[in-house]
């Protein structure tokens, strides 16, 4: 099997290239080879039992999509995009990026022809979902988003749907939580102080919080992402029908509640490295996202999360410290 990951540099796309270096194939199948695109080198994975490379380029550039898919990689994997604070910054960008590079894969792939069909994992968000909202979104729930970024998704979300159901090729959606904590710097999502908050007070730095304690969200950890990843790579299609993008599970909490899990985690004094400046501007941006769901489809269908936020907390301290933190 050859693997495509695209936006593979990202810090989803480099776990889930590091979690097939670790299991020695997907779904029971050898890998051979991965590639991982992106605008910035890939590293290789420690160990990997297949042949890695690393291609630098710009998905939304005509004609780049298809030197990707030359090789007719089994497996496509689109995880690059710019982030929602970013894409509501820059309108031309975010849709030359997220929209424009989306479009450009899916015609490459469809323009192949010769009986080519691949497995498509399009990553998409809860972004795609606008207010007013129900207590918690239901998997029927209209996908009216109020931000460019959320737009930019909601498309790719048609386009995937109406390609598999041209049968050019096998895609499966799925909408994102907001990943946290996220290891690394902080990167220009607006929801980026959600890992904030957790990720530098545990590594002995101040965190700044930006919006009210009671401001609630759905989330789901690294690991849980490159699982989602493993599974929609590896699943039955036939069992999702028409509606090919699916919500995935997550958890709910409040940003008190972030805080309270810190607390019982970590201590009273990680807490008191979070430091409170309000940001009209993030508070508008996090006031037009949905905060909970009841999302039963991804479930059924074999998807997992964390069912509480102390456990994306440890998730954190096992997968990138060491299991340890600054008390």
């Amino acid at each position: 099997m050859h693997i495509l990951v695209i936006g593979g540099a990202g810090m989803v796309g480099r776990k889930f290239i590091e979690r097939l270096a670790r299991d020695g194939g997907l779904g029971g199948k050898a890998v051979d080879k991965v590639t991982a695109q992106d605008i910035f080198p890939a590293s290789a994975p420690a160990n990997a039992p297949f042949a890695f490379e690393s291609l630098t380029s710009d998905l939304s550039q005509p004609g780049e999509a298809e030197k990707l898919i030359a090789a007719r990689p089994e497996l496509i994997v689109h995880l690059a995009a710019i982030v929602s604070g970013e894409a509501e910054a820059d309108f031309d960008k975010g849709y030359r990026i997220n929209l424009d590079g989306t479009r450009y894969l899916f015609d490459a792939i469809r323009l192949v022809g010769d009986g080519y069909k691949p497995r498509v994992i399009f990553t998409s968000s809860i972004a795609v979902f606008g207010a007013p909202f129900h207590d918690k979104i239901e998997d029927e729930f209209f996908t009216t988003p109020l931000t460019s970024y959320g737009t930019q998704k909601a498309i790719g979300e048609l386009l995937l749907c109406d390609y598999s159901r041209r049968g050019f090729f096998d895609g499966v959606g799925i909408r994102l939580p907001t990943i946290c904590v996220r290891p690394g710097a902080p990167n220009k999502a607006a929801s980026g102080f959600f890992s904030n908050i957790i990720r530098e007070p545990l590594a002995g730095q101040e965190a700044v919080l930006p919006v009210s304690d009671q401001v609630r969200h759905w989330h789901a950890s690294p690991r849980s992402a490159v699982g989602f990843l493993v599974h929609a790579a590896t699943m039955d299609t036939n069992a999702i029908g028409p509606r090919r993008v699916l919500t995935m599970p997550g958890y709910s909490a409040t940003v008190a509640e972030q805080i309270e899990a810190l607390r019982k985690v970590a201590g009273e004094n990680v807490v008191k490295r979070i430091k409170r400046v309000p940001d009209p501007v993030i508070d508008g941006i996090v006031a037009g996202w949905p905060r909970n769901f009841d999302a039963k489809r991804a479930p059924a269908l074999g998807f997992k999360a964390e069912s509480n936020f102390e456990e994306i907390i440890r998730a954190h301290i096992d997968d990138e410290l060491g299991g340890t933190f600054v008390a």
